[in-house]
């Protein structure tokens, strides 16, 4: 088999351990928490479903390249909840070394696109990249308010701590930011935020 063929599929392989990663955000169709395969799809789905409420214009097919990507180093940092301030002090660190070694299994320059796209992902510096964290940030709010609370219920969070995490919405939208905030605040008049 070709070498270069060989390191491709050998990265497509590895990279199904997507599967195996669980976040802390409830399913809303089941009793279970979502994966990152999952949770990297739905996002893949919202972007083309939601893209004309971006504030910019975006290249849906890029943002979508952006979204897949951005939680494959997770295989190997693992995903760090949103309200665990304690792990996420080592996020970045642990991702960038994930994303070294991960991104390395691919011929070096495949490796270097793909790892142009994680960087951009994270860095916010596009429209795109900007849609795409709001994505990534709207699509475990949607979950926790489908199982009334979900992780809003992390002790120890209140509702202006999940505004403050889900501002970035706003970055890449001022529509769907609205419609975070509506959510938000009638999950904490139901008593599913605390005050």
């Amino acid at each position: 088999m070709d070498s270069r063929l060989r390191e491709h599929l050998t990265f497509l392989i590895e990279v199904d351990r997507l599967k195996t990663v669980l976040r802390a955000s409830p399913l809303a169709a089941a009793d279970r928490r979502e994966n990152d395969a999952e949770h990297s799809w739905h996002l893949a789905l919202m972007v083309m479903t939601l893209a004309e409420y971006a504030d910019e214009p975006i290249d849906v097919g890029h943002t979508m390249k952006l979204v897949v990507v951005h939680d494959l180093v997770e295989i190997y940092a693992g995903d760090t909840p949103i309200y665990d301030t304690a792990l996420g002090e080592s996020q970045q660190e642990r991702e960038e070394a994930a994303a070294d070694r991960l991104f390395g299994i691919l011929p070096e320059d495949a490796g270097r696109a793909m790892r142009a796209l994680w960087d951009e992902f994270e860095a916010r510096e596009t429209p795109e990249a900007r849609f795409a964290k709001a994505m990534d940030r709207l699509q475990p709010l949607l979950l926790n308010w489908m199982a009334k609370g979900g992780t809003w219920r992390t002790p120890g969070v209140k509702a202006q701590d999940v505004r403050a995490r889900k501002a970035v919405i706003g970055e890449g939208s001022t529509t769907l930011w609205q419609a975070a905030l509506h959510l938000i605040d009638e999950g904490e008049r139901r008593g599913w935020a605390r005050h």
